[in-house]
């Protein structure tokens, strides 16, 4: 596993997302971590320091893996630009046309009417 700074990391995942549009899937997994260790972490809290959390996004497409962490400062930058690849992404979920009931129900109540031309 990679760990990148935010910028690379969202072009090495828009570039997963292209290697994978006709086959495969990408997998994106967001956890809150201090990236420490649980002792490291267990000696913090009994001195009574503050820990820093941060937003660890990791990235697979079951080939290669990439990852980021992602600070309270940078969070909303870093959504607004993950948000826009992932809408660019998406083209596999487009909107079906929806069928109104009412309008299916009476045109299935309604009778085929077919009228008879008088012969010659």
């Amino acid at each position: 596993m990679v760990l990148l700074q935010p910028d690379p990391f969202l072009n090495e995942l828009t570039s997963m997302f292209e290697r994978s549009t006709e086959k495969g899937s990408v997998w994106v997994t967001l956890k809150r971590s201090s990236l420490k260790s649980k002792a490291k972490r267990n000696k913090m809290v009994t001195s009574g320091e503050t820990i820093e959390y941060r937003c660890l996004v990791r990235a697979t497409d079951g080939k290669k893996t990439i990852s980021t962490s992602v600070g309270a400062k940078d969070h909303q930058r870093f959504q607004a630009s993950y948000a826009t690849i992932l809408k660019a992404h998406m083209t596999a979920l487009k909107k079906r046309e929806r069928k109104d009931k009412k309008k299916a129900a009476e045109a299935d109540k309604k009778p085929n009417i077919v009228k008879k031309l008088p012969a010659p």
